[in-house]
């Protein structure tokens, strides 16, 4: 039932309780954004903490939607998920944006894999074989045919894979417009930080906030990203396993001011063994990326990290060097032990997770606001979801009978 009263603002005082919506969200990013967003549609009360929503890791991810390209060794029950994420896009898109009123920079461009020597062009055959044992669409192309659709790419390209179902985003306008979705939808904001999670009588029933307010809720939907598993509260055997890794990105200009005559499309490679991807924007903009590190919470923009994305650019595409550096940024990527995303109710009755998308967290948008929505309007966690219920790391919940040794 739509609950009221949970209206926006920021929240001020000690020890308040605000009036209880349906479902409170725990966390502002795309994920939280279109979970918000799409409950809502269903005729949920949703109210979204963060102290600044649309923020997050939206902030630096490229926005490639790369259900392909990203495939990687092991990850094929993940596939199944990225493939009916990347095939709602369109429709997505075009219904968020009449939603909103705004352009999230959408574009089916495509995307060009390529290897710069011996090495990378056998590891990248190995990877197209992959993708055509799991039947994608991926044309293998020489060395000489690939310069032929990027004439910007360094003579010592040895080949490649064009996939032209991978397509791209701009998270930055994606946060923006479903920002604006949801509050055209009704659903209110906190502009404060959950600092614990409410659970009298073993069941979820919000969260505390760090303004002094206690907000219930019927669900509680926990989308704080590589943080999601340092809530207070949070019992062991529901917290979610989720670390931060750590990647920079550069935001470079493009001549003419816009996408087309330097690259036209996502080019990605192997450089030395390390990903690389520079990412075209319509509006001009360049995005290289990115750095993979394990280095806890630190998100410093490192002169080693810029240097390395600069040098191993400058070797897929020379001209990328002459560019002005527009913005240096480090976020944090959620991942988990598996490299996929926790989606789904948790043994603890009300909390519900959606975190720990890792490397998908924009490919995967469209499919984690349906099914989470899904999730809280019947009670049923859908289909694709199902392989990656958080249940698959959990602890042992104390209060279920142990057995005893013989």
């Amino acid at each position: 039932m739509r609950g009221t009263g949970n209206g926006t603002g920021s929240g001020t005082g000690t020890g308040t309780h605000a009036a209880s919506p349906d479902v409170l969200v725990l966390g502002g990013g795309l994920i939280g954004l279109v979970t918000a967003w799409r409950a809502a549609q269903r005729g949920l009360a949703v109210t979204v903490a963060d102290p600044e929503p649309g923020g997050g890791a939206a902030r630096v991810a490229a926005g490639m939607l790369a259900a392909v390209t990203e495939l990687h060794y092991g990850e094929e029950t993940l596939l199944d998920l990225n493939l009916a994420s990347a095939a709602r896009y369109p429709e997505f898109v075009a219904e968020l944006e009449d939603a909103s009123g705004l352009d999230t920079g959408y574009r089916a461009c495509g995307t060009l894999a390529v290897a710069l020597d011996a090495d990378d062009r056998a590891h990248l055959r190995e990877l197209h074989a992959l993708q055509q044992r799991c039947g994608l669409e991926s044309q293998w192309l020489t060395g000489r045919e690939c310069r032929r659709l990027e004439p910007m790419l360094a003579p010592s390209v040895r080949g490649g894979a064009r996939v032209d179902g991978d397509h791209q985003i701009d998270p930055r306008r994606l946060a923006a417009a479903l920002l604006r979705a949801c509050e055209r939808a009704g659903v209110a904001f906190r502009r404060s930080r959950a600092v614990r999670l409410l659970h009298p009588r073993d069941r979820a029933a919000g969260a505390a906030l760090a303004d002094g307010t206690e907000l219930r809720a019927e669900q509680t939907v926990l989308a704080l990203g590589a943080r999601s598993g340092t809530l207070e509260g949070l019992p062991t055997w529901v917290a979610p396993p989720v670390r931060p890794v750590k990647g920079q990105v550069l935001r470079l200009r493009m001549p003419g001011g816009t996408a087309g005559p330097f690259l036209s499309r996502t080019v990605r490679a192997v450089v030395r063994g390390g990903a690389l991807y520079l990412v075209p924007r319509a509006d001009g903009e360049l995005v290289v990326g990115a750095t993979s590190e394990e280095l806890g919470w630190d998100t410093t923009v490192t002169a080693g990290g810029v240097y390395e994305l600069l040098r191993d650019a400058h070797e897929l595409v020379p001209g990328v060097t002459e560019l002005p550096l527009a913005e240096t940024r480090a976020g944090l990527r959620p991942g988990s032990p598996d490299n996929a995303p926790l989606l789904g109710p948790t043994a603890l009755p009300g909390l519900h997770l959606a975190t720990g998308h890792y490397r998908h967290g924009v490919l995967l948008t469209p499919v984690t606001g349906d099914v989470l929505a899904e999730l809280l309007a019947t009670g049923e966690l859908p289909a694709p979801a199902r392989p990656f219920a958080p249940r698959r790391f959990a602890s042992t919940d104390p209060r279920e009978p142990q057995e005893q040794p013989v």
